[in-house]
C-alpha cells in the first residue's frame, strides 16, 4: 500500500480520490489487469493529474490517492515535491499528454489493456453496433466508428503518441493493435464508461463468432428508435453502479 502522501495542492484531493477510484473500476471490470494501465485528468493548460508508478506498485486494483500525482505536459512535477518518494510518471505519459495537447474537448484520458478488445481486433473483428437497447451509449459510439492505431508499440514518446492521435482523429476511443485502447472524454467517468462499452462489444463479438454466428449491425430503423436517456442515467447512475461494484 502506498504511504507517501503527495503535496496538498489546493483543491486537488477530491480529484485524486476520484481518479484512484476510477483506476480501481477499470481493474474490477477486467480492463486493466496486473500492473498496466493509467488514467489522467487535465487540471489546467499545462498540468494534469495522472496515476504514477510508486515505490510499492501493486497495480490498478490497489490504486490509492497517493498514487495520483500532479505533473506537467513534459512529465515534470506540477508543484515542488510532487514526485518525491520514488514516484514517476508512467512510461506512456505521452499517450495522455498528446491527446490533451491536441484535443481541447478532452479533459480525461484512460489507457487500458482489455484482453477481449485486443483479441477481437487481432481476429479482424471491428467494434460495430451489433446491439441495441442492451447498451445504447455503446451502440451509438460504435455506429460512428472506432478507429485502430495499427502499431503494437509502447507509446513512450511524442512521435508515437502523435501517430496514435492521428489515427484517433476526433473519435472518443481508439484501439491500439496488440496493446489495448485509449479512451478520451470531458470527464474521467465518461472516459471509463466508454472503455467499458467497447470492451463489452468486443466480448460479445467474440462470443457470437465463436458460437458460429455472424455479426450484423443494428438496423437503421432500430437505431432511430433508441432514445437518449441523458447524462443523469447514462453517466451518473452508471458511475454509481461501477463504484458500488468495487470490493
Amino acid at each position: 500500500m502506498s504511504t507517501t502522501k503527495p503535496p496538498q495542492a489546493d483543491g486537488l484531493a477530491p480529484l485524486r480520490a476520484m481518479i484512484a477510484q476510477a483506476c480501481r473500476v477499470l481493474a474490477a471490470r477486467g480492463l486493466a489487469d496486473g500492473i498496466l494501465g493509467h488514467i489522467s485528468l487535465r487540471v489546467d493548460e499545462r498540468r494534469l493529474l495522472v496515476r504514477c508508478r510508486g515505490p510499492q506498485e501493486r497495480g490498478l486494483a490497489f490504486t490509492t490517492e497517493a498514487d495520483i500525482r500532479l505533473v506537467d505536459l513534459d512529465g515534470r512535477p506540477g508543484v515542488a515535491g510532487e514526485l518525491d518518494g520514488g514516484y514517476a510518471p508512467p512510461n506512456e505519459l505521452p499517450l495522455h499528454t498528446e491527446v490533451l495537447r491536441t484535443r481541447p474537448d478532452v479533459a480525461a484520458v484512460v489507457h487500458a489493456h482489455p484482453p477481449d478488445v485486443v483479441c477481437a481486433d487481432l481476429a479482424g473483428l471491428a467494434i460495430r453496433p451489433i446491439v441495441g437497447a442492451f447498451d445504447i451509449p455503446g451502440t451509438r459510439l460504435a455506429a460512428d466508428g472506432v478507429p485502430v492505431y495499427p502499431r503494437g508499440v509502447l507509446i513512450r514518446n511524442r512521435h508515437l503518441a502523435a501517430e496514435m492521435v492521428s489515427a484517433m482523429g476526433e473519435r472518443p476511443v481508439v484501439l491500439l493493435r496488440a496493446h489495448g485502447l485509449t479512451s478520451a472524454a470531458a470527464t474521467v467517468e465518461q472516459a471509463v464508461l466508454q472503455a467499458v462499452s467497447v470492451d463489452q462489444l468486443a466480448g460479445l463479438s467474440l462470443r457470437i463468432v465463436g458460437a458460429g454466428g455472424k455479426l450484423a449491425d443494428l438496423p437503421e430503423t432500430d437505431m432511430a428508435e433508441l432514445p437518449d436517456l441523458g447524462g443523469a442515467f447514462n453517466t451518473q447512475t452508471a458511475w454509481r453502479h461501477e463504484l458500488a461494484r468495487l470490493p
